[in-house]
């Protein structure tokens, strides 16, 4: 008997360093499931067109851009290759603190490039697209950063599911967000319609999808998709300030710390209520007693 609890107290530990290992490295699909990633790269990278851009600030914040506004930003299949690219450096950047999303040239994004999706259009090709994206997308909601989308202009399929992957969304006035799978005689593969019901709820979520619904600004705000709603500005850069300036509310205070709340607020949405705690007690451990902690203590900082 002492035998037997033993090897299930062990198979328990196991299992939650693997949930914790698994959540950490961000990926849904691996060799276990039989994927390869570097098949589907090697068909993707063949369909050029446009960038994904990162550009790292001094002040903690980075801004990522889809750039193909040829395509109104539309996904080639380089550049769904450059945007696992650019989450994999932001999953190592230290001193990281906060994330924008947003689109070049006024709109966020219209989606897939058509181009790329029928040359890629068989079914087997289509899985592996999808399970590569939904990758992608997973590691990039979980980066310890927190991150926020700013949609500018239309935020059509896979623009759309691309939002749900931040923790929040900022939409500018005149700004449109569609679920338009249902047109082309799909449903989102990106992960788009898990995450969208956990945003907006179960029936709204069955409203955006089954309607096809047009959502603006207002109607983001009111049934949840929607954190803020900005007035539109002259130029991107202005609007990538007002976003920076709203991010700033939820990022002050030293790099660690706010990856360190990133990190519990994941556990806590993806985990177990008893792998959540102690994950969290992991995270805990690497604060505490540090510099920053140890800091505040000595200036009395918990109650200013």
């Amino acid at each position: 008997m002492v035998l037997c609890a033993g090897r299930l107290l062990l198979r328990s530990k196991a299992f939650r360093t693997r949930l914790f290992q698994r959540q950490c490295n961000g990926l849904v699909y691996s060799s276990a499931h039989g994927f390869n990633p570097d098949e589907i790269k090697e068909k993707l990278v063949a369909f050029q067109g446009g960038s994904i851009d990162l550009y790292k600030q001094d002040s903690g914040i980075a801004v990522l851009t889809v750039n193909n506004p040829s395509r109104m930003n539309a996904f080639s299949g380089s550049m769904m290759v450059d945007l696992e690219a650019r989450v994999a450096e932001l999953e190592h950047w230290s001193d990281g603190k906060g994330l924008i999303l947003q689109g070049a040239a006024g709109t966020f994004c219209s989606g897939s490039d058509l181009n790329a999706v029928r040359a890629i259009a068989n079914s087997q090709d289509g899985m592996k697209m999808c399970m590569f994206m939904q990758n992608t997308l997973t590691r990039l909601q979980r980066l310890p950063l927190i991150s926020v989308a700013l949609v500018e202009g239309k935020a059509l399929g896979g623009g759309a599911e691309l939002l749900t992957a931040c923790d929040f969304v900022l939409m500018v006035q005149g700004s449109v967000v569609q679920f338009v799978h249902k047109h082309m005689g799909l449903v989102p593969g990106w992960g788009g319609a898990a995450r969208l019901v956990r945003v907006v709820g179960t029936k709204n979520a069955l409203k955006l999808l089954g309607g096809a619904l047009k959502v603006d600004a207002e109607l983001g705000l009111q049934i949840g998709l929607a954190d803020d709603v900005l007035e539109d500005a002259e130029d991107q850069k202005t609007m990538q300030q007002l976003a920076e300036n709203w991010l700033n509310n939820s990022i002050k205070g030293p790099p660690a710390v706010i990856q360190a709340v990133k990190k519990v607020i994941i556990s806590g949405r993806e985990l177990p209520l008893s792998d959540a705690l102690r994950t969290e007690k992991e995270v805990f451990g690497t604060v505490w007693g540090g510099p920053v902690n140890l800091q505040a203590l000595a200036s009395k900082l918990k109650h200013k």
